[in-house]
């Protein structure tokens, strides 16, 4: 059994929270969702899925995961804010962990500091943050630079998730 981490605060998009979570479960793995404070109860932008997290950034360790999911939505606007979540993330990116961001997800890479030089693609409208930051941003369904897995939004949710498992080893989805 494989430890991934999800980072997640609230507001965050539904399906691309609970898509990959499934697939990862489905797969006998272990969904750790890593907030901000332990026991929040966080809520998606609508609404109709709550989650329990299981640890505070603060707490967390990344060397204990095999691989790292951020969901978009306006959840990564408030991790970037925890200088916690921003450690566990530089943690994570250099001991080469996956770390697997969607839609607003690499947000918080930016905020990081680990896009100088990587190749990626999330929502349209970060694309200039995602430049300030060193990075590239491309219009693709998923990109894969080293340990770092983008994509744009919940249409590309099935490649998303392939990619993420297929980079982390667990049996196919």
């Amino acid at each position: 059994m494989k430890k991934v981490a999800f980072l997640l605060a609230d507001g965050y998009e539904d399906s691309e929270m609970a898509n990959p979570y499934d697939a990862i479960v489905e797969n006998g793995d272990e969904a750790v969702i890593i907030s901000m404070k332990k026991g929040d109860e966080l809520k998606g932008k609508k609404g109709t899925i709550t989650y329990t997290s299981h640890l505070a950034a603060s707490e967390a360790k990344a060397s204990d995961y095999e691989a790292v999911i951020i969901p978009g939505g306006q959840s990564p606007a408030k991790l970037r804010e925890d200088p916690a979540v921003i450690d566990f993330v530089r943690q994570a990116h250099e001991k080469g962990i996956p770390i697997a961001a969607i839609c607003h997800g690499p947000q918080v890479l930016a905020k990081a500091g680990v896009l100088r030089g990587k190749t990626l693609t999330g929502y349209s409208g970060i694309q200039d943050e995602i430049k300030e930051a060193g990075g590239t941003f491309v219009d693709k369904e998923v990109v894969v630079d080293g340990n770092l897995i983008t994509s744009r939004g919940p249409q590309d949710e099935p490649a998303f998730i392939k990619e993420t498992i297929d980079r982390i080893g667990v049996s196919a989805w």
